[in-house]
């Protein structure tokens, strides 16, 4: 997280999702992609979905420093292993312009190793959420967003499995809003909780979600994982709005692929009956995750006095 006010105020942050820890980042994950709303971007992403493997860790940030996040993990891969010769790492970026003076560049190489160095110190620990790493300047259906986290335990083809779920939220309107079907964005208007100054923040937004499981699947199971965090989405309100990017990255941790493998890899698979359960822990990880982002969010003064609010829990609490 980057906040400063002079001489340029920064608003901006950069979050990374490690998918080996440390001590097993030399081994592939099967992954996949979906892009709901391509209006965004995410690099190492034609590899990803070429190959369906996916190494070394997922940087989210601003949209004009995903260059510098890539660069920063290409650097520490090659600072873990002098003989790398090709890294292609997986950044996705949300427009933080409107809270942030995007075009100062506030982020910085040491501001990413920080974030690097983080994420392998605590491989289990708790994450943090709101204004926090990318999702520092992040606006979300008009009040403030950013980091959220979620999590579900499956039990579907005889084991018991874990889907987690990041998004760094930075979309929506203020009356698409929606609480378990209830139209938040009605109840909690502008008369309430004021919206931003801008009119095109909701549409000028993106979503980047990063699903997690430990169940063991394979490229292709990877994509229609990621497919379902639409799902999630939907319910809370997006709609993959045309200035929107809504790109979704989803890898399993449930099987080893050796970076380095010339013979034959043996692979496990869920089969495909089994699958229901996991796209129903998908999109409830991904629908809380949204919304643990807007809970946890603080109200923000940025970018030339721009204001945005968090959303009032105690309204909230009243609408259940």
């Amino acid at each position: 997280m980057v906040i400063r006010n002079e001489p340029r105020v920064a608003r901006t942050g950069v979050t990374i999702v490690n998918s080996r820890p440390v001590e097993a980042r030399s081994d592939l994950c099967f992954g996949g992609l979906f892009s709901f709303n391509g209006n965004g971007e995410m690099t190492g992403s034609h590899w990803l979905d070429e190959s369906g493997l996916l190494s070394g860790p997922i940087g989210i940030t601003n949209t004009h420093q995903v260059g510098l996040v890539r660069d920063a993990l290409v650097a520490a891969e090659i600072e873990r292993d002098p003989k790398a010769s090709w890294c292609l790492p997986v950044v996705g970026e949300t427009y933080d312009g409107f809270l942030n003076d995007i075009g100062a560049f506030h982020l910085t190489l040491d501001d990413v190793k920080a974030a690097i160095a983080d994420a392998d110190a605590h491989p289990d620990g708790a994450v943090a959420e709101g204004n926090v790493g990318g999702g520092t300047g992040m606006v979300c259906h008009g009040f403030k967003g950013g980091i959220g986290t979620s999590s579900r335990r499956v039990e579907t083809a005889g084991s018991i499995y874990t889907v987690g779920a990041l998004v760094q939220a930075n979309y929506g309107a203020r009356d698409l809003v929606r609480l378990e079907g209830r139209p938040v964005g009605t109840m909690i208007d502008a008369e309430v909780t004021p919206l931003p100054t801008d009119p095109a923040v909701a549409d000028a937004g993106s979503i980047i979600v990063v699903i997690a499981t430990d169940a063991p699947l394979l490229a292709d199971q990877c994509k229609r994982l990621a497919r379902r965090a639409t799902v999630g989405l939907a319910r809370v309100g997006g709609t993959g709005g045309n200035g929107s990017g809504d790109i979704f990255i989803a890898f399993s941790t449930g099987n080893t692929v050796p970076l380095h493998a010339v013979e034959p890899t043996t692979v496990t698979t869920v089969p495909a009956v089994a699958m229901t359960s996991l796209f129903n822990a998908t999109a409830e990880a991904v629908e809380e995750s949204i919304w643990n982002a807007l809970c946890a969010a603080e109200t923000m003064t940025g970018y030339q006095g721009r204001v945005v609010h968090a959303i009032p829990h105690d309204r909230l609490a009243a609408l259940r």
